[in-house]
């Protein structure tokens, strides 16, 4: 998967929203709540996104994936080499990340995003 495929997955999911944060970030979120972030760029290689709590050490075990920068402490990492996973891995921790955010909004906020889905 390359970036553009990451952010077209990341536009898809329900309810999300996209801007433009700290100058170059492209956020993505759920809810005002962020679950993706990559580079304004063409130049922008990498992608962040939280993950659950024990896969956070064995993700950043590998090549490619490291502690995102400032959100590591919310568990968060970096792919900053997208061939470090396939398309089907990363389409899975994309949605994950979505889905743990979504998790933690009020549920009268997530049953107006899963209103808006159906609509």
């Amino acid at each position: 998967m390359n970036i553009e495929q990451a952010k077209t997955l990341c536009r898809s999911l329900p309810g999300a929203t996209e801007d433009i944060k700290w100058g170059t970030n492209r956020v993505f979120s759920v809810g005002t709540k962020m679950f993706a972030v990559t580079g304004d760029d063409a130049a922008s290689r990498g992608i962040s996104f939280k993950v659950d709590d024990e896969r956070f050490l064995e993700l950043t075990d590998r090549r490619g994936i490291v502690p995102a920068p400032y959100l590591a402490r919310a568990r968060w990492v970096l792919i900053d080499d997208m061939q470090a996973v396939s398309d089907a891995e990363a389409t899975a921790l994309l949605k994950r990340s979505y889905e743990l955010v979504f998790g933690k909004l009020t549920k009268k906020l997530q049953r107006e995003i899963g209103e808006s889905k159906g609509a």
